[in-house]
């Protein structure tokens, strides 16, 4: 990836010019690295919006193919901030479109903001775990994608992805700024969109959310090869 210094002074620059260089860059890392295959783009046709995206996480190029497979649709990404404070990450966030949110605390600011946009006619991607898997498969997801499909009503389409770990994998020790593009196959699968099982009568709240999130996750992890799936397997 570009250096910590060159993206400080991208990032300076007008905002027309940052969101022009910073695609620039985007565009050529992965026409260089990445060999995209894209499957299921059917299910997209006729889909109702707005809808809420959902995908494994792998690594901090996740975006940046899911952005492309959905360019038709230009939906908003749930992005960490410390996505934005990295000088290097936010070459890739000035190229989509992203709402912020602080991964494992109660944003009830970013959350308000993620419901008010599906509400408005916004398509969102979330990425349900909420951070990239460190082990290359499914990891438990948090249950913001259930709270939010219920409170909007809004429908979810799943997306399997995997070959991006190996295309920017994460830096084991924590500096973002320090990952680096390699040529990798990236797979993005699409699945059929689907509503959230209804909560049963007799249902406490606590056992629905862990059925009703399991059931959600599922659907990525049918999308994906056995070995990526997880705690979903």
């Amino acid at each position: 990836m570009i250096s910590n210094t060159m993206a400080k002074i991208i990032n300076v620059l007008p905002d027309k010019f940052v969101t022009y260089v910073s695609k620039k860059i985007v565009d050529k890392y992965l026409k260089k690295y990445a060999n995209i295959k894209i499957e299921g783009s059917e299910n997209l046709k006729g889909i109702k919006t707005p809808t809420i995206f959902i995908c494994n996480h792998l690594s901090n190029s996740d975006g940046l193919v899911l952005n492309k497979a959905l360019k038709e649709i230009d939906p908003t990404f749930v992005a960490g901030v410390k996505l934005s404070n990295n000088s290097v990450t936010s070459i890739g966030i000035n190229v989509i479109k992203t709402t912020n949110i602080n991964p494992n605390t109660a944003d009830k600011k970013g959350l308000k903001k993620i419901i008010k946009l599906i509400k408005q006619g916004e398509s969102l991607l979330i990425f349900p775990e909420g951070t990239r898997s460190r082990i290359g498969s499914l990891i438990k997801a948090k249950k913001g994608v259930l709270l939010i499909a219920r409170m909007t009503g809004a429908h979810i389409v799943p997306i399997g992805l995997y070959g991006t770990e190996k295309l920017l994998p994460i830096n084991r020790e924590g500096d973002m700024s320090l990952e680096t593009f390699n040529y990798a196959d990236v797979h993005i699968n699409i699945g059929k969109q689907f509503k959230p099982p209804k909560r049963a009568k007799k249902q406490d709240k606590k056992e629905y959310e862990n059925f009703a999130t399991n059931y959600i996750m599922k659907e990525i992890a049918e999308l994906l090869p056995e070995n990526y799936r997880g705690v979903y397997k």
